[in-house]
């Protein structure tokens, strides 16, 4: 017997027995009910029974009573049978109780989640402890059809089961077939006669199979979507000026298989309208002549829809911004179907004037309300400013603090001119404590004890703490910074730092010397707009240089000698000459005070600088973690102040730009450019020359440039991707087998990506393809286009738990021969 059978089996008894006690009721004449009696019960309570029976005691009992008191009892939806019975003067009431249901199992659902179903299924009664009714199960696998049918999936088969258990309780057993969507194959136009059909469908979100189906699913038929475009049909002819533009019918068919869909729409697209007048009328609150400077259409233009709902948005928004939250623009059309004309008259209702009662905050279980106040744009008591709305969400979005941001605007009950604020934001984890392990490609193993905290015990002060090691450095830093050390939003803070670099790891394409740095600075920022900043930082550095005669490159050994003089050589030692363990190592030949020390390969520098910083800096981004829209730009400049052992400067300038192509489709375009270059006694003084290949050349000097130690490089993870990291531009050549990095004072960076922002559910996790290009020079007048490095590949970024995560693959397109080359690179936890 099949499924649907048995539910028709199960209905039919269901009647029968709400028919059973009428007819039993007919064996026994009207009676006074002296007592009720109720047998059969299990888990129900005889008082829940006599709360829905309608008869009580002293009633009189006839025909008409029994069968209404039955009915009465199986709308409970308690019981799949119930008699009624007299024994003399007392009713006995018989019931058999439907089952309870133990537990509900889903299994085969990938497109819908087991949660949103089994929330779905308490809504109709159907959960566990709740009796089982078999017509509420009917009822969800119908439920179910429906909606993977509007799903595309066609062939979904859902079978349920129940299976009995003592003590009357069932378990239900949801299988689900989900099958393949149903793909379209062929979408067809019938009447379009201006309009190329490729033109008409290039925005609509239902497509034929192509190469981006794989991502987009776009021919993968939905009802839902298929209606959107029917809409943005009729906008796309609206918009070009076909008022009388009808889509007359709609026929979508299915391969007897269930897998194939083909649709039809039948349109009619009439004539081309312009328009014949244009007015604006009602109280327009601002001088008319400003409202009117508004409307983006004319007379003698061809008929917009897209433009007059344009116009009414940007009269709306303008009403908005100085207080009228509910202002409606109602553009009412005058058509003239001989002439194929519209007049149009844009009526403005303003409504009220609103003010801001009250402005909350829900959600934020950390961080203080005073730290997003200090956010908003939209200040209590003040005429509501959409704008001002706007601005103040995209400002706690670029906190940091927050996963989402949503602010909602709703009326105050029996206060039509005021309106309250509420903020909605999900807070994400905005410190760390990790005491752990990370590996970058370039660099290897790092271990590192990190105390960080964006948003410090919820005050909005940064603070961070970290000891990090890895193969070619130590570091630790502690500071802290306040942005709000004003109430206008100038901060202030501070950063100490220790960091000894050991550049005689090979992996690492740098320059070998040591180089251990302690440093200090204060750093203040001062907010000029809503967008733009500038930044000043003062700090004292000293760096302990040690250089090796064996393995430092000569050319800056030389640098250090030409502009801060000799150092002497260590260590110092007497070589045994004779081997003699009688003789004492410093008096070999005998004669004492003779024998020369001889000089160790290591020399060390010790360069004090005073350094002044300051940057002016424009962002725009709409979020801190993944922005999707927005400008960056930021200039920054490095002098160290004259009376510093060495005297130099770099300018350094960043450019982002991101925006949305699509929806699911973003790009983002950067560019670094870099330059640093010695001023006062150090470029004074001579340094020798040398070739491209770190030969010296005789008889040339010039002036003193940047220092070696302050150079910029180029390659890896974090600039051209494809390339070893450091390994682009300028070096020192030791033989033809290696080649050690020097850097340079110009550099040059940039990218083109294209992301893809809803590929993943997870906001922090992003695929994207990139363009990368750069090189890094000893000058300014060594730059030529053609020795800039590119590259091209595939990016994954994922922000996980344990820190940021970035797996690329890049083929380098354009390189030279000695190039190192690393086509796959990763990076794992963040550095500092």
């Amino acid at each position: 017997m099949t499924r649907p059978t048995v539910r028709r089996c199960l209905l039919s008894l269901a009647l029968a027995a709400a028919l059973a006690g009428p007819a039993q009721a007919q064996n026994y004449e009207p009676f006074t009910v002296a007592d009720i009696r109720v047998e059969g019960l299990q888990r129900i309570s005889a008082g829940t029974v006599f709360t829905y029976l309608p008869v009580e005691k002293g009633d009189t009992l006839d025909r008409s009573r029994s069968s209404e008191a039955i009915r009465a009892l199986f709308k409970t939806g308690f019981f799949s049978d119930v008699r009624f019975e007299r024994q003399g003067e007392i009713l006995v009431v018989t019931v058999t109780e439907r089952p309870a249901i133990n537990t509900i199992t889903l299994t085969g659902n990938k497109d819908i989640e087991t949660e949103d179903l089994l929330n779905g299924l308490k809504g109709i009664g159907l959960t566990q402890g709740e009796t089982f009714n078999p017509l509420n199960l009917d009822r969800v696998t119908q439920e179910l059809i429906r909606q993977y049918n509007n799903r595309g999936k066609y062939n979904v088969s859902i079978t349920p089961t129940v299976t009995n258990l003592d003590r009357n309780r069932v378990d239900i057993t949801i299988a689900i077939a989900e099958g393949k969507a149903a793909r379209i194959r062929d979408i067809n136009l019938v009447g379009n006669t201006t309009y190329v059909e490729d033109d008409i469908r290039r925005s609509w979100e239902s497509n034929t199979s192509n190469w981006l189906s794989w991502y987009k699913r776009d021919d993968q038929y939905s009802r839902e979507k298929l209606s959107g475009d029917l809409e943005k049909l009729t906008n796309y002819y609206l918009d070009r000026g076909y008022v009388d533009f009808n889509v007359e019918s709609t026929q979508v068919a299915i391969s007897p298989d269930k897998r194939d869909i083909f649709v039809t729409a039948n349109i009619a697209e009439g004539e081309v309208y312009t328009i014949s007048s244009v007015k604006v009328s009602g109280d327009t609150v601002l001088p008319q002549e400003d409202v009117e400077k508004l409307v983006l259409v004319k007379e003698g233009d061809t008929f917009s829809r897209g433009m007059i709902e344009l116009t009414s948005d940007t009269i709306i928004a303008t009403l908005g911004n100085i207080g009228y939250a509910f202002a409606q623009v109602n553009p009412v059309p005058e058509i003239d179907r001989e002439k194929r004309t519209v007049g149009l008259n844009f009526f403005v209702d303003p409504g009220p004037r609103v003010q801001v009662r009250r402005i909350s905050f829900k959600g934020n279980t950390s961080t203080a309300d005073e730290v997003m106040r200090r956010e908003m744009r939209q200040f209590e008591g003040a005429w509501f400013s959409q704008a001002a709305v706007d601005r103040s969400k995209i400002r706690l979005q670029r906190l940091g603090y927050f996963d989402t941001v949503e602010i909602e605007t709703p009326e105050v009950a029996g206060q039509p001119d005021q309106v309250d604020v509420v903020v909605n934001v999900k807070e994400r984890n905005s410190g760390q404590f990790t005491f752990g392990l990370g590996y970058q490609q370039s660099y290897g193993l790092i271990t590192s004890v990190q105390l960080s905290q964006s948003n410090f015990l919820g005050t909005g002060n940064r603070f961070n703490l970290a000891v990090q090691n890895n193969s070619y450095s130590k570091q630790f830093s502690f500071g802290m910074t306040d942005p709000y050390w004003t109430d206008n939003g100038v901060s202030l803070g501070f950063n100490i730092s220790y960091t000894d670099f050991d550049y005689s790891d090979r992996d690492a394409n740098l320059a070998q010397f040591d180089n251990a740095v302690s440093s200090g600075e204060i750093l203040l920022g001062i907010p000029l707009t809503e967008t733009d900043s500038i930044s000043m930082s003062l700090g004292i550095d000293r760096n302990q240089i040690t250089t090796d005669d064996f393995n430092t490159p000569p050319l800056l050994i030389d640098y250090l000698v030409d502009a801060l003089g000799d150092r002497a050589r260590f260590p110092q030692y007497h070589v045994d000459n004779d081997r003699d363990e009688d003789t004492p190592i410093e008096d070999d030949d005998g004669t004492p005070g003779t024998d020369p020390l001889t000089l160790g390969p290591y020399r060390k520098w010790n360069v004090n600088a005073w350094r002044l910083q300051a940057g002016w800096q424009r962002d725009s981004r709409n979020d801190f973690l993944m922005p999707t829209r927005g400008l960056y730009h930021r200039i920054g400049a490095e002098i160290v102040l004259p009376g510093s052992d060495l005297e130099y400067y770099r300018v350094n300038y960043n450019f982002e730009h991101y925006w949305l192509i699509r929806p699911w489709l973003g790009l983002k375009s950067a560019a670094e450019l870099g330059y640093g270059d010695a001023y006062g006694v150090t470029k004074d003084q001579t340094c020798r020359v040398y070739d491209d290949f770190g030969a010296i050349v005789p008889g040339q000097s010039t002036d003193c440039g940047l220092p070696f130690f302050r150079n910029y490089y180029v390659g890896g993870p974090n600039s051209v991707r494809g390339f070893e990291s450091n390994s682009i531009g300028p070096f020192y050549r030791y033989s033809d087998d290696f080649r050690q990095p020097i850097g340079g004072s110009f550099k040059t960076v940039g990218t083109f990506e294209l992301y893809f922002p809803t590929l993943f559910d997870s906001r922090g996790t992003r695929l994207s393809a990139f363009f990368d290009y750069g090189n890094v020079y000893r000058s300014v007048d060594s730059w030529e286009a053609k020795t800039l490095r590119l590259s091209a590949g595939m990016s994954l970024q994922w922000q996980s738990p344990m820190g940021p995560i970035s797996i690329s693959y890049a083929i380098p397109l354009q390189y030279e021969r000695h190039d190192q080359i690393e086509r796959l690179q990763f990076t794992f936890g963040g550095t500092f």
